[in-house]
């Protein structure tokens, strides 16, 4: 029970959310990594908190003081990483604006099919297009 619950936690924790490299992680990329190195730390320090509204993430941020080095290096980086993912989600409509408008007429942000052909025109998108959909976690 108690794996199953820092394993929880730890995908709680990875959907908080602030950012800088290359390509984002995963939720589950996250949640993994912090289950492994945070999880003793979680147990010990927020095993009563509620997993949902951001009570565990807001138990980790209060004690971060005392949990593990590498806890404390694994979940600034997954904060960082999800929170670029979630900004590069959000401007995709933008950053890809002028491509959108390019290759794909007719086709309107939030449709599945935007994405797709986007995709699919990978070789003469934008490289700043290319990068939003990279570190959106859509390829």
């Amino acid at each position: 029970m108690k794996i199953i619950r820092v394993l929880l936690a730890a995908a709680v924790l990875a959907g908080a959310g602030s950012a800088a490299q290359a390509q984002t992680m995963s939720y589950a990329q996250a949640g993994a990594l912090l289950a492994k190195s945070c999880g003793p730390d979680i147990n010990r320090l927020c095993s009563n908190v509620n997993l949902g509204n951001g009570a565990l993430h807001a138990c980790m941020d209060q004690k971060i003081g005392q949990v593990s080095a590498q806890c404390k290096r694994d979940y600034a980086l997954a904060k960082a990483s999800i929170a670029q993912r979630d900004a590069a989600q959000d401007s995709i409509a933008q950053v890809c604006n002028a491509d959108t408008a390019r290759l794909c007429p007719g086709m309107v942000p939030q449709d599945g099919n935007l994405l797709s052909c986007l995709l699919q025109a990978t070789r003469v998108v934008s490289p700043a297009c290319n990068q939003a959909i990279t570190d959106a976690g859509y390829r």
